[in-house]
């Protein structure tokens, strides 16, 4: 499976319907919310999102809500260590969900490898400032470690990750780079979006 060199990773279907027309082919929907009501925001938002999505001839991949990213028959649902313990992997590949896994230490990556995911996830990358993370930087000597072990499963470089960063990103052995904070935070994400598909197209 190939997966494009790089892509947003954003909070809202506003965000998506911001992004797609400047050419995204592929984006993450990733909401962390704490309200009583969290799942029925979530559907909707997925159901914007996928709409836009097809509206657009792109993917959508939804983070950690698998039973939801399940029932709206979503093109993929990325999954953190912690959804492996509930997730019902049998039931999104037979749904032909595609799963994508985080990884941040071997053991992960050996768990993830034992699911024969779609693609690895490994990050941070560099620090970041999105949240607050138990891990330090992974490094671009990590890139290259996790590509050799995991062969042809597309990998994804995440965290902290900027288009001055990104060739170091792919020739450490990155197939693909999820970016977050460059483009979300950037004082104009749509010119920001278009110099990452840019970059990412040559």
């Amino acid at each position: 499976m190939n997966l494009p060199r790089c892509y947003p990773v954003v909070d809202s279907s506003t965000w998506i319907a911001r992004l797609l027309p400047l050419g995204v082919k592929l984006v993450q929907l990733r909401i962390k919310t704490q309200a009583a009501q969290a799942e029925s925001i979530v559907r909707t938002e997925i159901r914007i999102a996928k709409s836009l999505c097809r509206n657009h001839g792109a993917q959508l991949i939804v983070n950690d809500y698998w039973q939801l990213a399940l029932d709206e028959q979503c093109d993929f649902v990325h999954l953190g260590q912690s959804d492996l313990d509930t997730a019902d992997i049998t039931a999104l590949r037979n749904a032909s969900v595609r799963i994508g896994i985080s990884t941040h230490d071997h053991a992960e990556l050996e768990r993830a490898l034992s699911l024969q995911p779609d693609y690895i996830a490994l990050g941070p990358i560099y620090p970041t400032t999105l949240k607050q993370m138990p891990w330090a930087p992974q490094g671009l000597t990590r890139v290259t470690s996790w590509k050799k072990r995991i062969g042809p499963i597309p990998l994804v470089a995440i965290g902290g990750l900027t288009l001055e960063r990104l060739q170091g990103v792919f020739t450490a052995g990155a197939d693909s780079a999820a970016v977050v904070s460059d483009i979300v935070n950037h004082i104009n994400p749509e010119a920001r979006t278009q110099a990452w598909l840019v970059a990412c197209a040559v």
